[in-house]
């Protein structure tokens, strides 16, 4: 069932058993979660099935610290969510990525890549995926050409990936609004969040839309599904009873704000043509492919950040532009377009080149998680938005230990290409001084919004349980990357999703 919140009498109160705020890629998988069960799930939404300039004004903030991207065109605002962009990269978190490293400061998660793996493959079904499986062997027997290359795999091994450009709003739209207990309502932005008096449980939220209309919704069980970024906001912004905000007596909402560094960091010059098709991966063709990784043991021998390596044509890489200096457009539009522009450009300059050792060249491209830092962190401005709500102010800091993982990542890689007699290595500008610990200004980042709401069992080091409830206040919960404790090395959306899931049978559980 679908309701367009402008049409709602103003002061009306709406009433169910599970409200879920945000209709995105963690709200819609949890709603789905619940269709045709005996309770009714309310399911707001704060843009409606399209790009709406105003409603995405909402998302606009300042950034300060590292470079970053506009705050308004990092997520769309309406049904669907950011799905509406993204690249439909998928893999898993792996099992390094859960345990406390005590090289990583801030790291480990209470629970384990095992309590999610029944739940990565029902996020296989929410993506429209293959099979849940990753292993490089399963993959090499169905498809053809995917030979690896020949390095120790005590140091590198294969990450495979899958592919789906999967959108949310296309893709469940008419499950939603056609499902007898799901009751969907767009243009229904919460502005506020209110408790009982003890601050123990969450009473109702308020809703407001640009008609000026003001409406409560109550419910049993309240789940925040608006990213990592607007959940950390309203959790600020409801200060009324708690003057830190809700969930913040220990001053944690916010902090650890993470991304993934993604960034061209080093050449790859073969010393023959080597054929495969294993580390090729083209935009809108849904067939695996791997990224080169750093294994467990060799991480903790050089006591660095999990990341991956991805390979592109340096032909074709030469002429594309940075995404920090490509997105650069508070509309998301007509940033996507400029970096849609760039790679076509970039693509047909490369399709000229031939011929020559340059057809045996490639740039390399990080991806690697950022080290939990308590000073990366989101917070409220003093300005508000045209519905009355603390614009957010973003602070994206970096460590020493982010540069020092990616500088060792390439020279392992050397190592072994060396070794191999594949071919070299060269490692670009900003990795060559050892003692240089600053970053470029174009450094790129994946739009991806981890930590803020970070996960642990001890309320003085997190915001939400291993269940994602949030500490102290019993029946409000966050869903979604929000809650990460660390980023890992892969996209966040297949563990945004198994996370959802999980927490979705948790309130079923309660329920």
């Amino acid at each position: 069932m679908h309701i367009d919140a402008r049409n709602l009498e103003n002061n009306s109160v709406i009433e169910g058993d599970i409200c879920i705020i945000g209709a995105g890629t963690a709200g819609i998988s949890i709603a789905l979660d619940w269709i045709d069960t005996p309770n009714k799930v309310i399911l707001l939404e704060g843009g409606g099935f399209e790009y709406d300039d105003k409603v995405q004004d909402l998302y606009d903030g300042v950034t300060t610290g590292q470079r970053y991207y506009p705050l308004k065109s990092t997520r769309l605002h309406y049904f669907g969510g950011t799905t509406g962009h993204w690249a439909g990269m998928c893999s898993p978190f792996d099992n390094i990525d859960f345990i406390k490293r005590d090289w990583v400061p801030h790291s480990g998660w209470p629970i384990s890549r095992k309590d999610l793996d029944p739940y990565y493959e029902r996020a296989h079904e929410k993506l429209q995926l293959g099979p849940y499986n990753y292993e490089f062997n399963y993959w090499k027997e169905k498809l053809p050409n995917l030979n690896p290359f020949p390095l120790d795999d005590k140091v590198v091994w294969n990450k495979m990936w899958q592919y789906n450009q999967a959108r949310f709003g296309d893709l469940y739209a008419d499950t939603i609004t056609s499902a007898k207990n799901i009751h969907l309502y767009t243009y229904a932005n919460v502005v506020d969040i209110i408790s009982n008096d003890s601050v123990a449980e969450i009473k109702e939220v308020v809703i407001k839309n640009h008609t000026g209309k003001t409406n409560k919704v109550r419910a049993k069980h309240f789940i925040l599904a608006c990213g990592a970024i607007q959940n950390a906001r309203l959790l600020l912004a409801s200060n009324s009873q708690a003057p830190q905000g809700l969930g913040n007596d220990n001053d944690i909402v916010g902090r650890y704000f993470m991304e993934h560094l993604e960034h061209k960091s080093a050449e790859l010059w073969l010393a023959k043509p080597f054929p495969t098709d294993l580390y090729s991966w083209k935009y809108g063709v849904n067939k695996p492919s791997a990224e080169l990784a750093i294994t467990e043991k060799a991480q903790t021998e050089n006591r660095i950040l999990n990341g991956t390596v991805s390979l592109y044509s340096l032909a074709f890489s030469r002429g594309v532009k940075s995404e920090m200096d490509l997105w650069n457009n508070k509309d998301p539009r007509k940033s996507l377009e400029r970096f849609i522009n760039s790679i076509s450009e970039s693509r047909e300059a490369a399709e000229q080149v031939k011929e020559g050792n340059i057809s045996r060249a490639f740039s390399l491209n990080t991806r690697i998680e950022q080290a939990p830092n308590p000073n990366s962190r989101v917070t409220i401005d003093t300005e508000k938005d045209e519905l009355g709500v603390p614009k957010t102010k973003l602070n994206w800091e970096l460590t020493e230990l982010d540069k020092r993982s990616i500088r060792r990542i390439y020279q392992l890689l050397g190592q072994q290409f060396g070794i191999s007699e594949l071919g070299r290595i060269r490692l670009e500008e900003f990795l060559r001084d050892e003692n240089d610990n600053s970053w470029p200004t174009d450094l790129n980042a994946g739009w991806h919004h981890m930590g803020t709401t970070r996960m642990s069992n001890d309320p003085k080091k997190g915001v939400v349980t291993a269940n994602c409830q949030v500490h102290g206040i019993s029946n409000l919960y966050v869903a979604g990357s929000g809650c990460y404790a660390t980023s890992g090395a892969p996209n966040p959306t297949l563990t945004l999703v198994a996370l959802s899931l999980r927490l979705s049978d948790h309130v079923k559980r309660k329920m």
